[in-house]
């Protein structure tokens, strides 16, 4: 992963980044953008660099950029780098632009300006999220830039900013990876190798597998229906972290389907190529969980990744199946493609019954209906807590995640009636992430005021780089469950 230094002075000075703002109302709407106050650039740039904002015709947005090639000069090459309103985000956005721009170079000196913990946590995470790159092949090669210098006013000062984006980053990164990893790699026993991996050399982590056997033992139906077609048998990880004096004690869940053909309903092919991505839910918990202990965040979290592969076969379970939840409840189901809220539905109901949490938040790639409501970039949220549903909402935001509250209506709840079993899991009649929402809330008995259910199919993955996305898995929900975690602290 890219190098990052705090530096309080420019070291080496290949290529040399200054920052640059819209302009201001007072100047105008037809004045050029304007540098941003920072550290004097060495040998006396401003001048130069201000005499090229109105020839290049720059606005300051964030990621527009500009570079100046200096040969014989030092610095070599002068890049004008846009933040937009000089928010985190912004700066995010600056960069990863940058990543991209300079990715053939081998150092990079950036000059920050003074007070500087968001402009160096949006840059820093922009950096290394938009220098993220998953190939299962060297060829190729890795892109030449290696590290990056970042003047700041006060390294010390600023070194747990940098260390807790750097950390948030990695934490996305890995999310990705998991998710971007093929399911011909990628099943239920390989995703919880990854997570005995991760917490090798913890003893502060705890990390218990459950496989078919200990599944079928202690009632976890739904988990077995679903992967009870595959030649993968499911597995339910439960990771815990639990610091010495926690405030507070969080359940995450995370739908962990790492290949869903849709079973004996089974999808068409466009609809099925990119279903490696069904775990994403699941990839984003454990790797906030793995992050909040490394920040040594004190809040106790309980995380708990169902992983199945819903497949096609002779032993799959069918349309018109009854299955019995963990904890006794019974759900019919008509659409095996419907499979997602089985699996969570087991694992909230034993958070419930045997964790006892103070609240419970769910992530899952769970329906296409997420995507036609609110597009690419928003999950849908969903809690009957108005203080829980926006303390949420404003982490995803400040992390430059989306997420959109949307309603648990009532009149939709005689929608998951069922003539043979105690609910209808795959109702016809519409507004599926709705009905989904309403489904998984019949599993969270008395937290049901202390949940959320965030619907992440559509963020989960990007069909192209944007800002810090890269094309693939986008790791959505890290950065927003960190933040909010912290916050809890």
């Amino acid at each position: 992963m890219l190098a990052i230094r705090l530096v309080s002075g420019p070291e080496r000075l290949d290529t040399l980044v200054l920052p640059i703002r819209p302009a201001g109302p007072a100047e105008g709407p037809d004045a050029p953008a304007a540098l941003l106050p920072t550290a004097p650039p060495p040998d006396d740039l401003l001048a130069e660099a201000a005499a090229l904002l109105p020839v290049a015709r720059l606005t300051g947005r964030a990621g527009e950029l500009w570079t100046q090639l200096r040969p014989g000069g030092t610095p070599q090459r002068l890049v004008l780098l846009g933040i937009g309103a000089g928010d985190e985000h912004g700066w995010r956005t600056a960069g990863a632009a940058l990543a991209r721009a300079v990715k053939d170079e081998t150092y990079v000196t950036v000059l920050l300006p003074a007070r500087s913990d968001a402009a160096l946590r949006g840059l820093a995470e922009g950096l290394l999220l938009g220098s993220y790159r998953f190939r299962l092949t060297e060829a190729g090669g890795a892109p030449a830039l290696s590290e990056v210098d970042v003047v700041v006013d006060d390294p010390d000062g600023l070194a747990p900013t940098l260390s807790a984006a750097r950390t948030t980053a990695e934490m996305t990164r890995l999310a990705r990876d998991l998710t971007n990893t093929p399911s011909s790699v990628k099943n239920p026993s390989w995703f919880a190798e990854q997570v005995a991996s991760a917490v090798t050399g913890r003893p502060d982590l705890h990390l218990r597998v459950r496989e078919p056997e200990e599944l079928a033992a202690e009632g976890f139906g739904g988990i077995l229906a679903v992967g009870c077609g595959s030649a993968s048998g499911p597995r339910l990880v439960e990771l815990e972290w639990r610091p010495a004096d926690p405030r507070t004690h969080v359940v995450l869940v995370g739908k962990g389907i790492t290949f869903d053909t849709g079973g004996i309903s089974i999808k068409p092919v466009p609809a099925m190529k990119l279903m490696r991505k069904d775990m994403a839910g699941a990839a984003a918990v454990l790797a906030a969980t793995l992050g909040a202990a490394a920040l040594r965040l004190p809040v106790r979290i309980t995380t708990l990744a169902p992983l199945a592969e819903n497949m096609v076969s002779g032993s799959a379970f069918r349309p018109g199946d009854i299955v019995r939840h963990y904890g006794g409840l019974t759900s019919e189901t008509t659409n095996s493609d419907a499979e997602g809220r089985l699996v969570l539905a087991d694992a909230m109901a034993y958070a419930v019954q045997e964790l006892q949490p103070d609240l419970l938040v769910d992530l899952a790639t769970l329906t296409g209906a997420n995507a036609v409501a609110l597009g690419k970039r928003h999950g849908a949220l969903y809690s009957e807590n108005d203080q829980l549903a926006a303390d949420l909402l404003a982490a995803i935001d400040a992390a430059g995640e989306a997420a959109w509250r949307m309603p648990l209506a009532a009149d939709y709840v005689e929608y998951l009636g069922s003539d043979l079993a105690d609910l209808h899991s795959s109702p016809a009649q519409g507004a599926g992430s709705v009905t989904a929402a309403l489904f998984l809330r019949e599993f969270t008995g008395d937290l049901r005021d202390r949940w959320v259910h965030v619907d992440m199919s559509a963020p989960s993955w990007a069909e192209e780089d944007d800002a810090e996305l890269t094309r693939g898995a986008t790791g959505w929900g890290v950065r927003g469950l960190l933040r909010w975690l912290a916050t809890l602290a």
